[in-house]
């Protein structure tokens, strides 16, 4: 078991701003592409956030040309290059399904200074 959780701590390493479901946060992921690989930016809000050490995982959701997209997130995965918390978010819930029902002004979370 010692030599899991050394593996786990230096999968951890990397620094990571706190945030919880309701914040608006932006990834930069890693594409890959031909030769070369790109940064992605991804923005949106996150609806939930599971699991503990290096299976934590996050699931954002933003709107693009209309359309719902929700796309998952390991949160230690060597394919993000950063996450940047945009703005906090004032919620009652661990995991905002609700947001998916909702359209328009009725999805908008209200902010809470930082």
């Amino acid at each position: 078991m010692k030599r899991i959780e050394e593996i786990e701590k230096e999968m951890m390493k990397k620094e990571v701003p706190e945030f919880k479901a309701g914040d608006t946060i932006k990834v930069m992921v890693k594409v890959p592409e031909a030769d070369k690989v790109r940064i992605h930016p991804f923005e949106g809000l996150v609806i939930k956030k599971k699991g503990r050490g290096t299976s934590t995982t996050f699931t954002l959701r933003k709107t693009s040309f209309g359309e719902g997209v929700e796309r998952v997130f390991p949160l230690f995965s060597p394919i993000i290059e950063s996450i940047q918390l945009i703005r906090k978010g004032k919620v009652r819930r661990a995991k905002i399904y609700y947001v998916r029902r909702k359209i328009g002004k009725g999805a908008k979370i209200d902010s809470v200074r930082v």
